[in-house]
């Protein structure tokens, strides 16, 4: 009797301590993709007061955090699309990308893109920031991040997001608070050790 009843207590405390390693793991896994937000945003040609509407470029700040305190992120390029919402219909600003880049944990970094625009109509585009005081575009931010968990580098996971953006009589941003981008869901998580819960099942079978 006191054999069994050692076995069952000793069952117990290893499916307890068990139990809490999964959990621990389990928490340890999960982490939270990158916030990313505008910082600034500015458009010569839009500039009422300078005139220069034969600067085809759009120059954008981004910001990035990794919020993580215990991950590291790997970026892959970070491809960025703009887009002029134009009264009639939404046209294709232009593209750029941020080489790759390692960002530790609890981090933040300032990147910035030179945008080439092509075929956007800004004759009609100062037209409506002079009359509403405002235009708006879209920024779109593409990429995929790897986590650093001590030694350990996770698969890619893909992130695809997006914001609007205010310009004003300036060709700035019209509020000076960034702007963040947002998407799909920002928390990742890497999979439940179910072996250890297997495992304690099957002890548990034996007790």
């Amino acid at each position: 009797m006191s054999e069994s009843t050692g076995c069952c207590r000793w069952c117990t405390s290893f499916i307890f301590t068990l139990g809490l390693t999964a959990l621990f793991l389990w928490l340890s896994l999960r982490a939270s993709k990158p916030s990313c937000s505008v910082q600034s945003f500015y458009v010569p040609a839009l500039n009422l007061t300078a005139n220069d509407p034969r600067n085809a470029t759009v120059a954008i700040h981004l910001r990035l955090s990794n919020g993580n305190k215990d991950k590291g992120i790997y970026y892959d390029d970070v491809r960025i699309a703009l887009y002029y919402n134009a009264v009639n219909g939404t046209v294709a600003v232009g593209n750029t990308s941020i080489p790759a880049f390692y960002q530790g944990h609890n981090k933040k970094a300032t990147k910035q893109g030179t945008v080439k625009t092509e075929g956007v109509p800004w004759n009609n585009a100062q037209k409506n920031v002079s009359a509403n005081g405002e235009v708006e575009f879209r920024v779109d931010l593409a990429t995929a991040v790897r986590f650093k968990i001590v030694w350990w580098k996770t698969k890619r996971h893909r992130m695809n997001i997006s914001g609007r953006v205010q310009v004003n009589r300036d060709g700035k941003k019209t509020y000076n608070k960034n702007i963040k981008l947002s998407g799909a869901s920002e928390l990742v998580c890497f999979g439940t050790p179910m072996w250890m819960l297997a495992l304690s099942f099957f002890f548990l079978i034996l007790c």
